[in-house]
């Protein structure tokens, strides 16, 4: 039996995959490479970044690019697999806790959100990692499930928050029943407290609703969540309607959840006009820090101030996320967290 431990447990580092020019990111590479030198820059600060090239030529930029950033450099390790994309969140590898007490690790499906996109080689990340000893000794199992890293949330008790159609979904898993995957989280997370949500989006979300941009768990009694109040929003409805089934959840006692709503930036939109998914819930949680993506708008402040208050013992850190939306995700999309000894210590920086 494993255990999926909540992201605020002890991490071992925060695996990136990084962009390149042949990802969808290659006609403003430059920006987005600045982004996530800064990103590995402030997680090296905590802990160490585990930061995936496609190969050594690759490494070698991402090297400078990190140095250049003022990064410290023994928090930096590299890695080497062929990417198609830059969605660690969801192609990364899952840390589970075994029954007596070991890290391991569990190697999801991954078919770019239901086809939407190409992922093969994304699928592939993982497994090559492994075999070529990123993680020790630590094991990995292959599981025939599709499953994104961004579409689950844990309390790490055994209660897994989820938005249904994004595991239930013929382009995901055909023929696959609820109950079919509820057997599978129960036996290789060690769920046995499911929390469906059939409601719930932010325009421009790619993944037909991830939760990590909508509700997350930031202890095992409170939620925080998107909250809309503006009527004449695109996203009003769902996102009202996602509410009012948060407060109908019980936790396994049958006590209703600790909700705090977060605020919602003014729409972004792209050149085209279209609105891209700018959400506070996308923060990633790492040791000692909650990192916080922030869209140069007012309601950055009070999120912020919001987030403080729920990681009282941990820095609140915020990064302008305004080019990684441009892409239809956000800081914890991008991001991984392994648990702690996934990651092997003493590993010098560059291998």
């Amino acid at each position: 039996m494993y255990r999926l431990p909540a992201e605020w447990e002890p991490q071992s580092g925060v695996m990136l995959t990084w962009p390149h020019d042949e990802t969808d990111w290659a006609d403003r590479l430059e920006q987005i490479e600045a982004l996530y030198a800064e990103l590995a820059t402030l997680i090296g600060r905590f802990e160490p970044v585990l930061s995936v090239c496609r190969d050594p030529r690759h490494a070698e930029r991402v090297r400078a690019l990190i140095a250049a950033a003022g990064a410290t450099l023994d928090a930096q390790r590299i890695a080497i697999a062929p990417s198609d994309d830059t969605w660690a969140r969801d192609h990364g590898p899952i840390g589970v806790i075994t029954a007596d007490g070991r890290p391991a690790l569990l190697d999801f499906r991954f078919n770019g959100w239901g086809g939407k996109f190409a992922a093969e080689q994304d699928d592939r990340i993982s497994a090559t990692l492994a075999a070529a000893g990123v993680f020790g000794a630590v094991a990995m199992e292959r599981v025939d499930l599709v499953l994104e890293g961004g579409a689950i949330e844990t309390d790490g008790r055994g209660s897994l928050l989820v938005v249904a159609r994004t595991l239930i979904d013929p382009k995901r898993n055909p023929g696959w029943t609820a109950a079919d995957i509820e057997r599978i989280l129960s036996a290789r997370l060690g769920i046995h407290h499911l929390l469906w949500l059939e409601h719930g989006a932010i325009s421009g979300d790619d993944t037909d609703g991830h939760i990590d941009t909508l509700a997350r768990f930031c202890s095992p009694r409170t939620i925080c969540y998107a909250r809309c109040q503006d009527p004449a929003d695109a996203d009003f409805a769902e996102l009202q309607a996602m509410e009012r089934e948060l407060r109908a959840l019980r936790d396994p006692a049958g006590h209703p959840y600790h909700l705090v709503p977060l605020p919602m930036p003014a729409p972004v939109l792209d050149a085209a006009g279209r609105r891209l998914p700018a959400g506070y819930a996308n923060f990633l949680i790492i040791n000692g820090a909650v990192l916080v993506p922030t869209y140069a708008d007012p309601a950055d402040t009070e999120a912020l101030a919001v987030i403080g208050d729920l990681f009282p013992r941990r820095t609140v850190l915020p990064l302008d996320c305004r080019p990684l939306i441009e892409q239809g995700g956000s800081l914890h999309c991008i991001s991984m967290q392994l648990a702690a000894g996934i990651l092997p210590a003493g590993i010098q920086a560059g291998q």
